[in-house]
């Protein structure tokens, strides 16, 4: 049994349930990059970040292949649990697919069994993906970013519309810029694509980097407790550079 010295010293883990775009990348993948990863470069010594988020993943098959019960095997009370579905819930061609009502239905168990370990659930609605319009702004291609902002409101738990503020930063940049956050590669420059790609839901580092100081952002302007976790910042770095 832990005595009550350690048990006050414990640290808060961060747990992250959510598909591609919040997932760790293998070796394979490079430079795609899903947010999370840069996301747990942020905190301090201590803090465990267990992100269990899978390529391809909807609510429905994040509980059935099991990743969900191993983060609640994780899941203690005082832990942060983002999640963050959508992309592969709304299209009804995946076999990950799921109903308004089930995708509504999944998201409200998750956040009550999150509840149920006195942990904190953090939900995000989907990131964007980078299609522009003819106005040059980039399209709402999310219906059930929507869902996400009710089940928040209904359960009252910490939201941030990572839909919205992703395509209004994404926007902001314009075609070009905005394209060298995205894995956009040409043939012939990378081995994991010799043929290159063009892909406009999947981050780069650099993308990658912008979305996660993105949602550190929104926490720090909800002043949420997990700002208080923080990693220290080293003298050093308070002096200016050029």
């Amino acid at each position: 049994m832990m005595n009550n010295s350690i048990a006050a010293e414990a640290k808060p883990q961060i747990l992250m349930a959510g598909d591609s775009t919040m997932s760790i990348k293998a070796l394979s993948d490079y430079p795609e990059t899903g947010w999370g990863m840069p996301f747990a470069t942020f905190f301090a010594e201590g803090i465990t970040i267990h992100n269990l988020a899978k390529n391809g993943r909807s609510t429905a098959s994040f509980r059935s292949e099991g990743l969900w019960q191993q983060l609640m095997e994780h899941c203690q009370a005082g832990d942060y649990v983002f999640i963050q579905f959508g992309h592969n819930d709304e299209v009804s061609t995946k076999a990950t697919y799921t109903t308004p009502e089930q995708f509504k239905a999944n998201l409200l168990a998750y956040i009550n069994e999150v509840k149920a370990k006195q942990a904190q659930p953090i939900l995000l609605s989907p990131m964007t993906r980078r299609y522009f319009a003819a106005d040059g702004k980039i399209e709402a291609t999310h219906p059930y970013s929507a869902i996400v902002r009710d089940v928040a409101k209904q359960s009252g738990v910490t939201f941030i519309d990572m839909d919205s503020i992703t395509r209004d930063y994404f926007t902001a940049l314009g075609d070009v810029d905005s394209a060298l956050r995205f894995m956009h590669i040409k043939p012939d420059l990378h081995p994991n694509y010799p043929h290159g790609v063009k892909d406009n839901t999947h981050f780069n580092e650099l993308g990658a980097r912008e979305v996660a100081q993105l949602v550190l952002t929104e926490l720090k302007l909800r002043q949420h407790s997990l700002v208080n976790e923080l990693r220290p910042t080293d003298p050093k770095h308070l002096k200016l550079s050029y």
